[in-house]
């Protein structure tokens, strides 16, 4: 089980007072024979939605139902610096409360480390996941077998079939990066529609015996561009989105305008409802006004 320890919020946290969540962190193994494994999911989550949580949910059928040789002992959500500065990205703060939020209210071993978020400057993901090599196995000593000895836990990135894909295009990422992720580390890649991963993966033969790809049974193609999009329209996310993500974005004023954070645009004071979690929670807001 994993250790019963005070949980410090993840968008509460600097650079002066971080401290690396653990308190769903499982680092004593069931089966010895086997690898422990974290999976880290690097991205925007702006907003986080279902598909990201699925990811892990997948994932994790995969290491079990599969005959792999990890053991899964934990999974973290990673959500980028503010310094991406991609066009609708909700400022980090948001961005690591809406993923505690959803982590909290929908999982019960998902964590959200804000290390990569609160960091001055843009950390690549080699760096990002060294950061979680670190924090694992060095400070807390890797997991813990039956019989007292200790391992130290493998790290994967868990990612989306369009990351495969900016990989094995020639020139988007470095030969030393990719070395030190798929080789290091290695990744798990879930299938995403209108991503031809055969000809991605052809590219990659160097690390193809750590790549593992994760057949998508349901598809599913929701991403947050189009959760922003539909935002933007005052048209409905509810069962794209965990619904306490919806009340935040609500009470916050988030994506009412194209490349907007946390400012309120539209001149609507925080938690006034614009309708966008359902056409009949709107209708019952404007009944109630």
């Amino acid at each position: 089980m994993a250790t019963a320890l005070p949980v410090q919020s993840a968008s509460a946290q600097t650079a002066s007072n971080y401290s690396f969540p653990r308190h769903r962190l499982r680092l004593s193994q069931n089966d010895p024979s086997k690898t422990p494994l974290v999976l880290v999911a690097c991205g925007s989550f702006s907003p986080i939605t279902y598909l990201h949580l699925r990811m892990f949910e997948m994932a994790a059928d995969y290491v079990k139902f599969n005959k792999t040789e990890f053991e899964l002992m934990g999974g973290y959500l990673s959500p980028v610096s503010d310094l991406y500065k991609k066009a609708g990205l909700a400022s980090s703060q948001h961005r690591l409360r809406m993923c505690e939020i959803a982590a909290d209210q929908t999982s019960n071993w998902l964590m959200v480390d804000p290390w990569e978020a609160i960091q001055p400057e843009y950390m690549p993901t080699a760096l990002v996941l060294d950061h979680f090599e670190h924090e694992i196995n060095d400070v807390l000593g890797g997991a813990e077998r039956p019989d007292g000895s200790r391992v130290p836990v493998r790290i994967a990135l868990l990612a989306g079939a369009d990351l495969i894909q900016t990989m094995s295009t020639p020139g988007v990422w470095s030969q030393e990066d990719l070395d030190h992720i798929l080789g290091r580390f290695g990744t798990f890649i879930v299938e995403r529609s209108g991503t031809d991963i055969d000809d991605a993966l052809a590219n990659l033969q160097a690390w193809k015996d750590k790549i593992y790809v994760i057949q998508q049974l349901i598809s599913n193609d929701v991403s947050s561009t189009k959760i922003r999009l539909f935002l933007r329209r005052e048209m409905s996310v509810q069962y794209l989105i965990p619904a306490p993500v919806i009340e935040y974005i609500e009470q916050n004023g988030l994506y009412e305008e194209d490349g907007a954070s946390s400012v309120d645009g539209k001149g609507k004071s925080k938690g006034e409802s614009s309708g966008r979690a359902s056409p009949a929670v709107g209708a019952a807001s404007s009944s109630n006004s």
